[in-house]
């Protein structure tokens, strides 16, 4: 979760409007309505650059979309913008926006071991599914991209191998299939990329990229470790899925010109399968390029996994929320890397580190303590910020610090500078008791808020305290797991209150993968360490996991939709561990909620055979926009096309026919009020009967369901049914929530569906 300045607070910093003086231009997105090009253009482009030129006798186009969006984008000053919307056939010219990074056992952990993966057929479809993985590029060399054993590249693939800056044809496999890079939009407004500190190329000189690639895709691995933590065979959710590569996040953040562009070349190349680890569009669909090109890809039957984000535990606080992008949250797995702290009055703290170097001199003996607060003269001390510390305080004695602002592995740094010999990080109460193991450049350990209160009272109570550091390498078969991670973005969905998000969870908590040679483990300029692998916390780690196992799926069942391999993964989600007792959320120490997972935490092998779907088609989608009372412009712009919404039908957010359902009731409603719910079911598996239940505690609420039978009798088969929710009287006083579960069951599959309901 800590690798680079700019990629601090595990990659999520939210969006920023690119903002420029007065009259100084910066970047905007053109939406043209192609079908009311003039005929006497005879390409698009041209229509598109008269456009232009009517509004700025100097601007020149960055990019010309054609399948992500009709138009394209320029730089222009904010009057040549206003006098450009007007011009014939412009939908809207929207300002770019500025995207962040959301920042080996998972395999076994997802019951992806060797029995069960056999599950997956072995057939030329599972190795023709192409993951397209937009990031910070790829490190081509790393063993997870070995193409040994793996056929001819698809006949379907269309894209190339792009040279660039350390980066030539041959970088290429049959594993790694394709890469391209896109920096206009970033240097139209940061300039030139700085060729020595990143490569204008495919090139991974960050390690996000490779990391999050490798985990969708990667190749077996035997061997793999991070300085001998985690060791075992590291391998992707889906092995032989092939890979391209689209780089578009560069040191200065990622940039919605090329974001979109990415995309718009990523359909044209034949995905299957588009996997995004960052966001920051949290406004109307129509305005999120993300989500713009997304329904794109989503029209050419490719699934978009992209991850929620990492603001949590704040409610609202997710990204990414569109109904047709599988939105992933994170959760941790069954291993830890404990380092414990020995206070001098005999306490034992429990603490998680990825040090690995020479700690003899910690380990066997106590070392003088202090606390940063109390060896510094700035009065925010106690976050070891670069200069802060006194040497005469700090020298030959174990620090400990607080978190906040700058990057965890930077404040063992500033602790080393000082003359330190070791650190401790405490949580404060923005973390709780969320624990992130890191590759410190010292030896260290991190501790929750609780202990880090314990060993502050040990600090400033006892007149010479003393401690030292106990790493205790890998342990597994840790419990509880998977909790809901505290950094996780959580719903409700603030754009479509209607749509539970996110969908689901998967892990993204100490996640070992592939590492560029490029930088150290830690991101940091000073960290000389180069290793193959790294391990590393966020939603951006728990979205390719996602998009490895929906490869899988689209591998088994090629003839599935998006939506379809959606629900799969979404009904048969657990949120109950073994033992019964219900899915944990860290931030609270309690069970966590669909607002926490969605539809639960993934379970693979079950979503390989899941008896029914709830399916979608870009019809439903469009009507779904028409409920939402969009413009017609809005609807073209994500649509492409013209779609008038049939003003004698009554649309509604609540037919969309989605996995889950979220309720929305106003304190006021009146007893008898109801809410629908329409949803169809289509049978994937074999004839039978299924039957419904409702289970949960949702007081001031009756569900009912009807029929409370479906019978299949064929493949392929469609049944609706109808869920009404019945305020009965008992309203709440304040705004709260209720949640539960519905499931239909043939005695062989469940397919569950979380419910929540909310009073505002």
């Amino acid at each position: 979760m800590g690798m680079s300045t700019f990629f601090m607070l595990v990659l999520f910093l939210g969006l920023c409007h690119c903002t420029t003086a007065e009259q100084k231009r910066s970047t905007y997105i053109v939406h043209m309505a192609k079908s009311e090009m003039p005929a006497s253009f005879e390409h698009h482009t041209h229509w598109y650059d008269a456009s232009l030129k009517s509004a700025s006798d100097s601007a020149e186009m960055l990019y010309t979309y054609t399948n992500a969006i009709h138009g394209f984008s320029t730089q222009l000053t904010p009057e040549e913008a206003d006098s450009l919307e007007f011009q014939p056939g412009v939908l809207f010219v929207l300002p770019e926006l500025k995207y962040e990074l959301h920042t080996t056992r998972t395999p076994e952990f997802l019951g992806l071991d060797h029995k069960n993966n056999e599950l997956f057929p072995e057939s030329n479809s599972a190795s023709d599914v192409i993951i397209g993985v937009l990031d910070t590029g790829i490190w081509p060399e790393s063993k997870s991209f070995d193409d040994a054993g793996l056929g001819p590249v698809p006949a379907s693939w269309k894209g190339e191998c792009q040279v660039g800056t350390n980066f030539t044809t041959s970088a290429c496999n049959r594993k790694l299939i394709g890469a391209r890079y896109f920096s206009k939009g970033y240097e139209a407004t940061l300039g030139p990329i700085e060729t020595s500190k990143e490569s204008k190329s495919p090139r991974d000189d960050d390690g996000h990229g490779t990391h999050t690639a490798s985990t969708a895709a990667g190749s077996v691995v035997a061997g793999a470790s991070l300085f001998g933590y985690a060791p075992g065979t590291a391998r992707g959710m889906a092995t032989r899925a092939r890979i391209a590569a689209y780089k578009v996040c560069w040191i200065g953040g990622c940039f919605s010109s090329d974001i979109l562009m990415a995309i718009d070349q990523a359909i044209d190349d034949n995905v299957d399968v588009l996997s995004m680890s960052l966001g920051g569009g949290m406004s109307d669909y129509f305005r999120d390029s993300v989500a713009i090109g997304a329904f794109s890809a989503m029209e050419k039957g490719i699934l978009i996994s992209c991850s929620a984000g990492n603001a949590g535990p704040s409610a609202y606080s997710l990204s990414n929320s569109a109904p047709w992008i599988t939105t992933v949250g994170a959760g941790t797995l069954d291993r830890d890397f404990p380092a414990y702290l020995s206070l001098g009055n005999g306490k034992n703290i429990s603490g998680v580190s990825l040090y690995r170097g020479n700690s003899e001199a910690t380990t066997l003996t106590m070392t003088p303590f202090i606390y940063a607060g109390n060896a510094s003269n700035s009065t925010s001390g106690n976050l070891c910020m670069m200069g802060s510390l006194i040497p005469e305080k700090v020298k030959g004695k174990i620090v400990m610090c607080d978190r906040g602002v700058n990057a965890r592995v930077q404040k063992g740094t500033v602790v080393k500078a000082a003359g330190g010999v070791g650190m401790v990080l405490s949580n404060t109460a923005a973390n709780g008791e969320e624990l992130v193991a890191d590759a410190h450049l010292l030896p260290a350990t991190a501790v929750g808020q609780k202990d880090g209160e314990d060993v502050k009272n040990y600090l400033f109570s006892d007149s010479n305290p003393t401690t030292t550091i106990l790493f205790e390498g890998t342990k597994v078969g840790i419990e509880p797991s998977p909790v809901v991670a505290a950094f996780s973005s959580r719903g409700p969905n603030s754009i479509t209150p209607d749509i539970l998000k996110p969908d689901i969870v998967a892990p993204g908590v100490n996640i070992l993968a592939g590492w560029s040679g490029a930088v150290g483990p830690t991101g940091l300029s000073i960290d000389s360490r180069r290793v193959s692998f790294n391990i590393i916390s966020g939603t951006s780690m728990s979205c390719p996991h996602v998009s490895g196992l929906a490869a899988l799926l689209k591998g088994a069942h090629p003839e599935w939709s998006p939506a379809a391999i959606r629900s799969a993964l979404m009904t048969t989600a657990y949120t109950a561990y073994k033992n019964g007792q219900k899915l944990q959320d860290v931030a609270t120490g309690k069970p966590s909620t669909p607002f926490d997972h969605g539809a639960g935490h993934v379970d693979p092998i079950s979503a390989l055979n899941p008896g029914l779907v709830y399916d979608l088609t870009v019809d439903d989608y469009l009507n779904f926009l028409c409920a939402l009372n969009y413009t017609e412009s809005e609807i073209t712009s994500l649509a492409k096309r013209k779609f008038t919404c049939d003003e004698s039908k009554k649309y509604s957010v609540r037919d969309l026919n989605y996995p889950s359902f979220a309720v929305n009731l106003a304190s006021g409603s009146s007893s008898s009020a109801v809410l629908k719910y329409s949803r169809t079911l289509t049978n994937v598996g074999p004839a039978g009967t299924y039957k419904v239940s409702v289970t949960g505690d949702t007081p001031g609420v009756k569900i009912a369901v009807e029929p409370e039978s479906l019978s299949f009798t064929q493949a392929n088969e469609k049944k609706s049914y109808t869920v009404s929710f019945t305020v009965t009287g008992s309203l709440p006083s304040s705004s709260m929530s209720s949640f539960g579960k519905l499931e239909w069951s043939d005695g062989k599959h469940i397919v569950g569906s979380p419910i929540a309901i909310s009073w505002s």
